[in-house]
């Protein structure tokens, strides 16, 4: 047990220089910054770059990869961030979690994917305690963590620039009163927190041995569930945070195995929110109500679409088409129309309830499997597996996210991302090895295995689900929900029990995804998990911000921009990523209520 403690410590003391940043930046300018966790990857690929391509010493190589992590992050927030972060809070994280996909895509795109062993700049197992071996790299990171958090209160209780930071962090508007120059301040908070980034990536990298351009991925969202534990704005909090949950996670390792991390980590997550979203150290949000009511989703009015153009879109996809497409545009067509109805139904959720949530592949995996399980093992027809696959999505996503819709303002969104990774990495410890097999849809013993047959089933499906998202709008169950999104004081005043009415547009939203995560098992044939990941999610929120957050129509035209149009980049889908990326970035910058709605 002592050396699972050991352990635990020496992987916490990584979390904790991860939270920390997380924390400073989320205290000063109230954003959830995932861009930071892209930092981890980046500054361990550095370090690799620099001292075993370019044989750096490792005490000259570290002070380089800090300063670029800490270059980058200014660039950041100045460009991306600061435009969006006063006004719309829940905006600029998107923007973040956009950045951070150009940026570990733009790693791979320097470097490769590929997996590389780390220099052994330190030795990491020449001591030991009992049957526990570890090295002076673990002691040198644990000395560095405790020489950073005592610079770090030390600057933040004495230094000039420390404690307007910390008065930036307490009362934004009252520092810019007292004449504290609060850009200023915001600027130098992201370049510590990126520079604290890529020295936790490298110290994280130096333990395991191994480096990859994406690898900062998982080790930033721990370092986020650290923060978020610790208390999100707290320092010590955040310190605090890494070194109890990579206890939590190592003992859960070891009872339940290495597939069980994700689990352990996303519960966390999620407990924290529920029962205590200010965290150990922190304070309770003080934000009563979405971040993006009345400001993103509130931006103008939707464009007015004559009938005409109804008759001929359907004319065009339903006809046109399917008569004249080659194979090639017929089968890019089937992803058009899958990732259509997916985001459509999304928009109960996003546009009408005003929840972003962010973990849209986790009801997608549960659509896929379900309904390749039940054909697979059940031989059930896929015109039976389909709609079950539905309202398997919606029940359990819903049954597990019913304890998050208490949670307020942008910490809902990182709950159902939390969500979304806890559901996949279930399944993945459910079903290690995908499902092989799955049979296609039938018609009188026919297989409809050709892309005309899946395009046509799936264009079908698009047309139901939009009549569905129509008559939902113009119900009173759809007037309710969107008293929800536009103002949840006013709804609560007025007698509108909230939390069941967001459960229920997410539900419906789920729905929909397991429909989706149906079509494309049974067109795959085979499926695993690694389909289902963060970059589906953000696909998914993209194209529903790009075309309208409010408009199901608009799903339509965003997935025919961003699936169709980014067929273009099919052979290097580092760069298709990256595209994602900018399109979010550029629409929420100077369209946030979509290409199909008037600015206001």
């Amino acid at each position: 047990m002592l050396d699972t403690l050991i352990a635990g410590l020496l992987r916490g003391n990584v979390y904790a220089l991860g939270a920390v940043g997380i924390s400073l930046v989320f205290g000063v300018m109230n954003v959830v910054n995932f861009a930071q966790f892209s930092f981890f990857g980046l500054g361990a690929m550095l370090a690799w770059f620099f001292v075993a391509q370019l044989h750096q010493p490792f005490w000259i190589a570290l002070p380089l990869v800090l300063a670029i992590c800490a270059v980058l992050g200014l660039v950041i927030n100045i460009a991306v961030v600061r435009p969006l972060a006063k006004y719309l809070p829940l905006a600029a994280m998107l923007s973040t979690y956009a950045v951070a996909q150009i940026l570990d895509n733009g790693s791979q795109l320097a470097f490769s994917a590929q997996f590389r062993s780390f220099p052994q700049v330190l030795p990491t197992s020449n001591l030991h305690i009992g049957n526990m071996r570890f090295g002076t790299s673990d002691l040198v990171m644990l000395g560095v963590t405790a020489a950073v958090m005592v610079a770090m209160s030390l600057f933040l209780k004495y230094g000039r620039t420390g404690r307007a930071i910390r008065a930036t962090a307490q009362d934004q508007e009252a520092a810019l009163q007292m004449g504290i120059p609060v850009g200023s301040v915001q600027n130098r908070s992201f370049v510590i927190a990126s520079a604290l980034g890529g020295l936790a990536g490298i110290f994280f990298s130096l333990y395991i041995g191994v480096v990859n351009p994406v690898s900062g991925l998982n080790i930033g969202m721990t370092a986020f569930v650290a923060a978020a534990l610790g208390g999100l704005g707290s320092l010590v909090g955040a310190v605090v945070g890494g070194f109890v949950l990579g206890i939590l996670e190592a003992f859960g390792i070891y009872w339940l195995g290495d597939a069980a991390r994700q689990i352990i980590v996303f519960v966390v997550l999620l407990v924290v929110l529920i029962v205590r979203p200010g965290g150990l150290l922190g304070k309770v949000p003080l934000i009563s109500t979405e971040p993006l009511t009345g400001t993103f989703l509130g931006k103008g009015r939707p464009l007015r679409i004559p009938r005409w153009a109804w008759i001929a879109a359907f004319v065009v996809l339903g006809v046109l088409v399917p008569v004249l497409a080659d194979t090639y545009v017929l089968t890019t067509g089937t992803q058009v129309l899958i990732y259509a109805i997916i985001a459509a139904g999304f928009t109960v959720t996003a546009g009408q309830a005003g929840v972003l949530a962010l973990g849209q592949a986790g009801p997608i995996a549960i659509g896929a499997y379900l309904s390749a399980l039940l054909s697979v093992h059940l031989h059930l027809s896929f015109w039976i597996a389909l709609p079950i696959a539905g309202l398997g999505a919606a029940v359990i996503a819903s049954a597990l996210a019913s304890p998050i819709w208490g949670v307020k303002g942008h910490y809902i969104s990182i709950a159902t991302l939390g969500l979304g990774i806890a559901i996949v990495a279930v399944i993945q410890l459910l079903v290690p090895q995908g499902v092989y097999g799955i049979p296609v849809p039938q018609i009188a013993g026919v297989d409809l295995n050709t892309p005309l047959a899946y395009y046509l089933i799936d264009f079908v499906v698009l047309v139901l689900t939009l009549l569905v998202m129509w008559r939902i709008r113009r119900s009173h169950l759809g007037k309710v929900i969107s008293s929800v999104g536009s103002d949840e004081v006013a709804a609560l005043a007025s007698g509108v029990r909230v939390r069941d009415y967001k459960a229920l547009a997410f539900a419906i939203s789920a729905f929909f995804a397991g429909i989706g995560g149906s079509l494309l098992a049974h067109q795959y044939t085979y499926i695993d998990t690694t389909m289902f990941t963060m970059l589906m999610s953000l696909l998914v929120v993209t194209i529903v911000i790009l075309g309208g957050v409010g408009l199901p129509y608009g799903a339509v035209v965003g997935s025919i921009v961003l699936i169709g149009a980014m067929e273009l980049l099919r052979f290097t889908p580092e760069w298709r990523i990256i595209v994602y990326g900018l399109v979010l970035i550029l629409v929420v910058r100077f369209r946030p209520g979509g290409v199909l709605v008037r600015n206001s």
